[in-house]
């Protein structure tokens, strides 16, 4: 598990805040928000899959910054394992998140993974 001073953490709290905010102001993101959001329709496609219960409108917008990160690293950067992506996803749900967030996350990312699984 990662610490709070890894630097792939702090990378991905970064990433997650931008995320966040660009959903209330129109302002520059990173380049690695930027790319997550090149590929956002097909991530929120997979999200609305995952978690069909909840309209991505109606997901609340920090755990909807952390499984875009999540789904971007899970099926487009393919770098990491993907129970290291749902338990890192899953920390950062436990910081930025309520205390439905991290239970939420995880069945979401698992969904994710079966879903892909089956495509296999």
């Amino acid at each position: 598990m990662k610490t709070p001073h890894d630097p792939r953490h702090k990378k991905r709290q970064a990433i997650i805040e931008d995320l966040f905010k660009i959903e209330f102001l129109s302002q520059p993101v990173s380049k690695d928000a930027s790319q997550i959001l090149k590929h956002q329709k097909e991530i929120d496609e997979a999200i609305s899959i995952a978690a069909d219960e909840f309209p991505i409108p109606k997901i609340n917008k920090v755990d909807l910054a952390i499984l875009r990160l999540a789904v971007y690293e899970l099926l487009i950067v393919k770098k990491e394992p993907p129970r290291v992506i749902i338990d890192e996803a899953i920390e950062l749900a436990k910081e930025y998140g309520g205390e439905t967030s991290p239970p939420f996350i995880n069945g979401a990312l698992g969904n994710i993974i079966a879903h892909e699984s089956t495509k296999i």
